[in-house]
């Protein structure tokens, strides 16, 4: 449905998209996440030539953007657009913002066009509120009649620009779901660019992560937080224990490889990437940790001495900072600690991490 094809954007003298290269299939979420000034926002305002791309290929839906005979405006008629401000127009009442595009653009009259609005609306759990202005709306019934009225044209594609950014915590999670619900049940291809991590992750079929323009990776949200390529990735989605190091010994009949590192030597899942020595970071998630006070080695198992230094308690889960040494500190997440003894703050503790999901990226 959407093709980028080694697409490079400039503003000035700013590379904006360097070099971007990526698919989106029909009726796929692709979720484009990365740090502000990453290019995320760029990238898709690019789909519908709110922004020329100067370099590379852009096709969507079979139309090459790059080509004079594309006619933009039939392009933009069969993509919505949900903006991170809701652009409603704030003199016109719900059903009026959401009927001006049947009217105007596709020529349904208005009795075809309220029917086709009020359907959606009630699809958003928004009927009551047809005759309410923006401002007596909150804004997660806003978000909703934006949603509504960039899905009134059923489009072919559906671009998302960090549409819940301005909603509290829990609307967020509630339009969420509704989002993904309606995606899927109308089997719209959608891009959604946003900065959160939880967003990305139960959003998407797949994510691109994107750093300073670059595609850094692309996959699905699995492979993301249990094989980030590199260790931008690794940070980025969710939180990690990166531990730099350099490969010692690689067994790959028993698929480990031995990694030095000055905590010790820790042994990484062997996938083929890296050869005797070469740099590499070991790369351990906070959950696949545990805390002992039993120094016991075995051959399944990484062990790092440290000592406590902080822990956060948030309901279902102790967060622990454990210093390894007085620059590094090691999370460990201990998760349903109902009955589990806490450990005080500066108790000489070690950290156990299973090597068969102990991961080494390039450094």
């Amino acid at each position: 449905m959407i093709k980028f094809i080694e697409v490079h954007k400039w503003f000035k003298d700013l590379h904006v998209l360097n070099g971007v290269n990526f698919h989106v299939k029909q009726g796929e979420v692709v979720v484009v996440c990365g740090p502000s000034g990453s290019g995320k926002s760029t990238l898709i305002r690019c789909i519908n030539s709110l922004e020329p791309i100067q370099k590379g290929t852009l096709i969507v839906d079979g139309m090459d953007l790059g080509d004079r005979k594309t006619d933009i405006t039939k392009l933009r008629a069969e993509i919505g657009f949900v903006f991170q401000q809701f652009n409603l127009y704030p003199h016109l009442t719900t059903l009026k913002n959401i009927t001006l595009a049947p009217i105007k653009v596709r020529g349904l009259n208005k009795k075809e066009a309220e029917d086709l609005a009020m359907s959606l609306l009630e699809r958003v759990g928004l009927t009551e509120k047809r005759d309410s202005y923006p401002a007596q709306l909150s804004g997660g019934q806003q978000q909703r009649v934006a949603l509504a009225r960039a899905l009134v044209l059923n489009p072919d594609v559906l671009l998302l620009d960090e549409p819940l950014s301005n909603l509290d915590a829990k609307i967020r999670q509630q339009v969420r779901a509704e989002i993904r619900k309606l995606q899927k049940d109308l089997a719209i291809t959608a891009i959604y660019v946003t900065h959160d991590q939880e967003e990305a992750l139960t959003l998407s079929d797949r994510i691109a992560v994107l750093d300073h323009g670059k595609l850094q990776q692309l996959g699905s949200p699995r492979d993301l937080y249990q094989r980030p390529a590199n260790p931008f990735v690794a940070d980025f989605i969710g939180i990690n224990n990166l531990i730099a190091g350099e490969v010692k010994e690689i067994q790959e009949a028993k698929g480990w490889m031995a990694v030095q590192t000055r905590f010790g030597l820790l042994k990484c899942v062997y996938e083929g990437r890296f050869k005797t020595g070469e740099a590499c970071k070991v790369t351990v998630r906070p959950e696949v940790a545990t805390i002992c006070n039993t120094d016991e080695k075995n051959d399944e198992m990484n062990l790092i001495a440290g000592k406590v230094n902080f822990a956060s308690y948030i309901g279902n889960t102790i967060r622990y900072d454990i210093a390894l040494d007085p620059e590094t500190l090691f999370k460990v997440d201990v998760q349903n600690p109902w009955n589990q003894r806490p450990f005080p703050i500066d108790e000489k503790v070690n950290v156990r991490f299973p090597i068969q999901i102990t991961l080494g990226i390039p450094a």
